[in-house]
């Protein structure tokens, strides 16, 4: 009787040697032995590194903000946000005009979630009026994914944060810019001070030297008033040099001769000028007739040449002669104009002399000595250089005038109107900005959200279990003249049966036994019907292809499909391989679809992703039933798969 170890190497030595008899049993033990690593690194690499893929996570981000002119400044906090977002690079940010266009797109899943800063924001915001005035929207739907919906409530929150931190700063930047305004008027308000105390002092000197320049115009006003005195004797003195001067005039008899002499030489020269006009007369007609005799004369013929010359010579002279008297009267006129204005100017001139005789005995009792106008001068020499200091005091007045002026305008200038206090309330100042959630799709708690990624893993195992309980390339011999699609379903009958059951019983465990609300029954029937179905025809497919080894590639290829439909993480934070075969994964198809049927996700479209997913499962069915070997046994040696 061997002992407990006997048996045990026994065994193991014959186990051993059944691998080494069968190298595809070898085989086998080494896909075993890395298929747990193979598990670890899908899922690991799925979510090794989120946060490095965050930017291909697309963010909708509608900026209405219109701004607000708040306190002599303009506040746009909507477009800084904006801008911070996108120095940031957190998220793929994608902006957009239309806030309904942004919706539509987080609804079809065209878009992570979605930002949208109402017009209103900067106006409600930057005030703090109130508790949370500026609202920050986030619309995000939790039935397309959860997990986004939650990393849009953590954006949410931090948003709002950091913004209201940007706000508080610069609140406080403005009460600090404030202060140092202040404390600039104090400055300006000292200046001011200064200059207002060195104008009063410019002004004290000047009006000191106004006072002095007073005084010297007094004395010489006293001087001047002295001179002019003087004046007036020296004017007495002059009045007798003037009686001398009238003592010593033509008689008025003598000035009357002068001027009837005068209007006599005018007469006399009218009277000549008349009788020049009748010579002139008489000359003409002299020479009339004398012409009239010439030419009478040169027509006869009886009178001799030597008088026709004289008369001839005769009229010539008579018409120099009228020339002669013509010319002479001209001057005699000339000669009587001059005579007239002649006796005009005497006549002038003795009026002239008698009223010069007048004035020269009025003036005489008038004019002072020359010491006394020299006393005059003198005066007025000091009323000139008073009236100098005076001015000059007077411009040193002006100046320290304007100086004392310009001290007070600074110093108006310097007092501020108000004190600028910042608006608002406590509340309101320190949390102005809120963000609020609108949540499309609404799940109600976790286990639902993570309900459309974890239902179709279900029945994909399902699926794979179900293809454990048949010999998938084993058929009795009766069928070997079977057409293959009655071979191949034949054969999977049972299975079908098995995954159907299974699709009733899991949508009435997640339907009545967790009680999770669905939005569309019949639609979230159809999907686990569809997808149950199509899913065992691809593990089928892989099992006719691979046997048992694609029974095993299938459960691989379930760990691909949940990292690539987004089950752990939203597949754009995977980033990488998973992101790009997520569209061709006939599981993202079908989490879209029941999400949809669920929650009413993505519009409520389940049909075109359901569609994919049933195409799937009818080209695998038909490839499965011309690819593969069938082996054929008595149905007496048909045995089952599974030993109980």
């Amino acid at each position: 009787m061997r002992n407990f170890a006997s048996q045990v190497r026994y065994v193991a030595r014959h186990e051993m040697l059944l691998l080494l008899r069968y190298p595809k049993m070898l085989l086998a033990v080494v896909v075993v032995a890395v298929l747990p690593s193979v598990y670890a690194a899908i899922y690991l690499t799925s979510v090794w590194d989120p946060g490095s893929h965050s930017q291909a996570l697309k963010v909708a981000v509608v900026n209405l903000d219109e701004g607000v002119h708040y306190q002599d400044r303009v506040f746009n906090v909507g477009a800084q946000v904006v801008y911070k977002l996108g120095r940031s690079a957190r998220f793929g940010y994608v902006n957009y005009d239309d806030s309904e266009q942004a919706r539509q797109d987080v609804r079809m899943g065209r878009a992570a979630f979605a930002l949208i800063i109402p017009k209103d924001f900067s106006s409600n915001a930057v005030p703090g009026a109130q508790l949370g005035g500026g609202k920050l929207v986030v619309y995000a739907s939790e039935g397309n994914n959860f997990q986004t919906a939650a990393i849009a409530k953590q954006f949410a929150n931090e948003l709002g944060h950091e913004v209201n931190e940007s706000l508080n700063e610069r609140r406080w930047s403005m009460v600090l810019t404030n202060a140092a305004g202040s404390q600039r008027s104090v400055e300006e308000l000292r200046a001011g001070v200064d200059a207002l105390r060195t104008g009063a002092a410019d002004l004290q000197a000047g009006a000191n030297q106004a006072a002095t320049a007073g005084r010297a115009l007094s004395n010489g006003s006293v001087k001047l008033n002295a001179g002019v005195n003087q004046a007036t004797d020296g004017f007495k003195q002059l009045g007798n040099g003037l009686r001398t001067l009238d003592s010593k005039r033509p008689p008025n008899s003598e000035l009357n001769r002068l001027k009837a002499g005068a209007e006599a030489l005018a007469s006399g020269h009218t009277d000549l000028s008349k009788g020049m006009d009748e010579l002139q007369g008489g000359s003409h007609k002299l020479l009339e007739g004398a012409m009239g005799f010439k030419t009478e004369a040169d027509d006869s013929l009886l009178l001799p040449t030597r008088v026709k010359d004289g008369v001839g010579q005769l009229a010539g002279g008579l018409n120099q002669l009228d020339d002669g008297i013509r010319t002479a009267a001209d001057a005699q006129k000339k000669l009587a104009d001059g005579a007239t204005r002649l006796s005009a100017g005497v006549g002038t001139l003795t009026t002239g002399m008698r009223t010069m005789t007048g004035a020269i005995r009025q003036a005489v009792t008038k004019l002072p000595e020359d010491s006394q106008l020299d006393e005059l001068a003198n005066g007025s020499a000091q009323l000139s250089h008073g009236a100098g200091d005076l001015s000059e005091g007077l411009q040193k007045l002006k100046a320290g005038s304007q100086a004392l002026s310009s001290g007070l305008v600074l110093l108006a200038n310097s007092l501020p109107a108000s004190i600028d206090t910042p608006e608002g309330s406590p509340e309101g100042l320190a949390n102005s900005v809120k963000p609020i959630m609108e949540i499309d799709a609404v799940v109600g708690n976790s286990g639902s959200g993570f309900a459309p990624n974890v239902i179709p893993a279900a029945l994909w195992l399902g699926a794979g279990v179900a293809a454990f309980l048949i010999h998938i390339r084993v058929l009795p011999r009766h069928a070997k003249k079977f057409s293959p699609p009655a071979k191949f379903i034949g054969k999977v009958s049972v299975p079908i049966l098995v995954v159907a059951l299974q699709a009733a019983l899991l949508g009435a465990t997640v339907t009545w036994g967790l009680h999770v609300p669905v939005h569309n029954i019949a639609a979230f029937a159809t999907c686990l019907g569809v997808a149950s179905m199509s899913f065992l025809m691809i593990v089928l497919f892989l099992s006719r292809t691979m046997g048992d080894a694609g029974k095993v590639f299938a459960m691989v290829f379930l760990a691909v499909q949940l990292s690539a439909s987004g089950g752990v993480l939203p597949v754009e934070l995977s980033g990488g391989l998973y992101e790009i075969i997520s569209p061709w994964m006939p599981m993202t198809w079908t989490v879209q679809a029941i999400k949809a049927a669920m929650f009413g996700a993505y519009g409520g479209a389940w049909t075109t992703p359901m569609t994919w997913v049933g195409l799937a499962g009818i080209a695998t069915l038909l490839l499965a039933c011309w690819i593969g070997r069938w082996r054929y046994l008595h149905p007496a040696q048909m045995r089952p798969t599974v030993g109980l």
